[in-house]
């Protein structure tokens, strides 16, 4: 068995539904309280044994480079200032795993993303993590996907169960069979109504991929794929006749980032979770619901 050891994380969206806040800033850079959104990400993914994350970024990401670069100007100026537990928490932040950039000229489909990190994975299984998706819990879905891969050494998607009326907001996972959260694909539907299947299952942007989903992509790179686009979702659809692929449902409150009432609601919910800071939001949430508003 070979252990999961490399994370991808595509980063090269424009982040089009937070302008003018992205026109000069990666979504992926906004702060939920104080940190940006990306570096939860390389926590989670360092939380589930990684050790070398591959970042998929484009035209106007540098400052994701800069942020887990170190910062020897800034360092120098918190010793100076004897700002200790300031300089503790920049300074993890350049030693949380080894980080390699990969280009992606133009924000494509996310199978061309991760087809581009391919050349640092390797022959490996490596877990995927997309920049929308924040999960408050006792474990990182980060660590649940990799232990579920352990156990079934086959692909794993992160699944979440979901109300009607979003069925065609999502990836629906339809399951062949299920061993409790545990779940045996029969198909990959794209954003079905919810007449068209049974499934509630949705599929959440966070999974374990294993290099014959990298072949499914280069397939699709030759002219395979019947629009030209690189998809996961076609990976999938195409690789489940032919291999078992399992999706399982997380334990943990997901926010979803990239939508902006998910964006508040994560930064209310981490914001409640901080020491020193967790009662004054609830105390000020109180007064704001007893003026009505």
């Amino acid at each position: 068995m070979k252990k999961i050891t490399k994370c991808i994380i595509p980063a090269a969206g424009f982040g089009t539904r937070f302008l003018p806040a992205t026109k000069a800033q990666p979504k992926e850079m906004l702060p939920v309280v104080d940190k940006p959104v990306i570096q939860y990400l390389v926590e989670e993914a360092v939380s589930a044994g990684i050790t070398d994350i591959i970042i998929v970024t484009g035209r106007g990401k540098r400052s994701i480079e800069d942020h887990f670069d170190m910062s020897f100007e800034l360092e120098k100026t918190l010793v100076e200032k004897w700002k200790m537990k300031e300089l503790e928490e920049v300074e993890k932040i350049s030693h949380l795993a080894r980080i390699a950039y990969v280009r992606q000229p133009i924000p494509q489909w996310d199978g061309d993303a991760l087809l581009r990190a391919r050349p640092l994975i390797g022959d490996e299984p490596c877990l995927v993590l997309f920049g929308d998706d924040l999960i408050l819990g006792e474990r990182s879905w980060a660590d649940q996907l990799v232990k579920a891969y352990e156990y079934y050494q086959t692909p794993i998607i992160a699944l979440e169960k979901i109300a009607d009326e979003r069925v065609s907001s999502y990836g629906i996972f339809e399951s062949k069979f299920s061993e409790g959260k545990f779940h045996r694909m029969l198909r990959f539907l794209e954003k079905p109504k919810p007449t068209e299947t049974a499934s509630r299952l949705g599929v959440i942007g966070k999974y374990v991929i294993t290099p014959e989903v990298f072949e499914y992509f280069e397939a699709q790179a030759k002219g395979a794929s019947k629009d030209g686009e690189i998809r996961l979702a076609d990976a999938f659809a195409r690789m489940v006749d032919h291999a078992p692929i399992y999706g399982v449902e997380i334990e943990g409150e997901r926010y979803d980032t990239g939508d902006k009432l998910g964006f508040i609601q994560a930064t209310i919910a981490y914001a409640l979770e901080r020491d020193g800071l967790g009662d004054k939001v609830w105390e000020y949430m109180k007064t704001r619901v007893e003026k009505g508003r």
